[in-house]
C-alpha cells in the first residue's frame, strides 16, 4: 500500500497564500493501528487543511528502504516535512489535539 492523496488548494484569501501541508505517513501493511492512523490523519487533514494538504501514504513492508532516509524507527509515524519546522508524531494519531499541536496547527 502506498498512497498519495493530493488535495488541491483553496482560492487565495485576501492576497494570502494559505500555508500548504506536506504531510508523510509511515505505515506496516493494513495492520489495525495502521489503518487506524491512516483514518485519523485524513479526518484531522479534511476538518483542519481541506485544500492546503499533500499526503503520501507510505508501506515500509512494500517499500523498505523509504525508512532510512526519514529515520524512522516507530510505525506508525506522521511527518511534516513542510512547512519547516519537520515534525515527527509516533502512534496510531488518535489524539487529535495533540496531533494539531504537533503540526503546529493549534498552540498549548
Amino acid at each position: 500500500m502506498s498512497e498519495l492523496l493530493n488535495v488541491g488548494a483553496k482560492p487565495k484569501e485576501s492576497g494570502k497564500s494559505p500555508k500548504k501541508f506536506l504531510l508523510r505517513l509511515y505505515v506496516a501493511g493494513t495492520t489495525q493501528r495502521s489503518m487506524t492512523a491512516i483514518t485519523n490523519i485524513r479526518k484531522i487533514c479534511e476538518d483542519n487543511l481541506k485544500g492546503r494538504y499533500l499526503l503520501e501514504v507510505i508501506d515500509l513492508y512494500q517499500q523498505p528502504k523509504l525508512a532510512a532516509g526519514d529515520q524512522i524507527v516507530a510505525l506508525p509515524t506522521l511527518i511534516k516535512k513542510i512547512p519547516p519546522p519537520l515534525r515527527r508524531i509516533i502512534g496510531d494519531l488518535s489524539d487529535t489535539e495533540k496531533v494539531l499541536i504537533g503540526l503546529d496547527l493549534k498552540v498549548l
